[in-house]
């Protein structure tokens, strides 16, 4: 596991001595890093990512709701996790992501550095069979985009460690009639604190966010 640093929110910076100028600066810095590493490798993510427009849609969420404990399953070789890490130094957040392939985590690592964005992730090279279950929490957001099959098995882990008002969002998800996704979306529906939305996509089949209920 890479060593990591502390993430400061933005919030606390003045405590540190760093005034409003400087913090405009370091995140104007941060975003245009983070701009011109996605431009430089749209066309290149390959090995089960999220197309571009599912990132955007992650980022969104997580700024919309100021998240800050998040969890990936599946981290592939970083995509999604650029998103939401990005989204995530706007929120003085973390996110703990996991891989069970060694050359994916690698690759990772290095997009994830490439970025600017390590500081704000946690990734670790496990099963996540064995992972999920043993995780903490809480977390207020999830994106779960790994064994679909699992997909039930890992919401059943993680449903007990949302936060209120957390989000958690799968990936190839349509909606209730997807093939193969029933059993999931069927956990899903089965817990009446929780509200389920489906997005479209041409490249990613959808996505199902979940959202629960209270107040953060």
């Amino acid at each position: 596991m890479p060593t990591l640093k502390t993430v400061v929110p933005l919030a606390c910076l003045a405590l540190l001595g760093v005034g409003p100028a400087t913090a405009s600066a370091q995140t104007a810095h941060l975003d245009a890093r983070v701009r011109a590493f996605l431009a430089d490798h749209q066309n290149q993510w390959r090995d089960m990512n999220v197309p571009a427009a599912d990132g955007q849609t992650l980022y969104d969420l997580i700024i919309e709701h100021g998240f800050t404990r998040a969890l990936e399953v599946g981290t592939s070789t970083g995509h999604s996790g650029i998103w939401i890490a990005w989204a995530l130094s706007k929120t003085g957040g973390k996110l703990i992501t996991i891989e069970i392939d060694e050359g994916r985590h690698r690759e990772a690592l290095a997009n994830f550095e490439a970025a600017g964005l390590s500081e704000f992730i946690d990734a670790r090279l496990a099963n996540a069979h064995e992972l999920v279950p043993a995780l903490e929490g809480p977390f207020d957001f999830v994106f779960q985009d790994a064994d679909k099959d699992w997909y039930a098995r890992y919401f059943e882990f993680i449903y007990p460690k949302l936060a209120p008002a957390a989000c958690y969002v799968a990936h190839n998800v349509s909606g209730p009639g997807a093939r193969g996704q029933r059993e999931f979306i069927a956990a899903l529906e089965a817990k009446p604190d929780l509200t389920t939305e489906y997005t479209s996509g041409r490249r990613s089949g959808g996505m199902s966010v979940t959202c629960r209920a209270g107040e953060r």
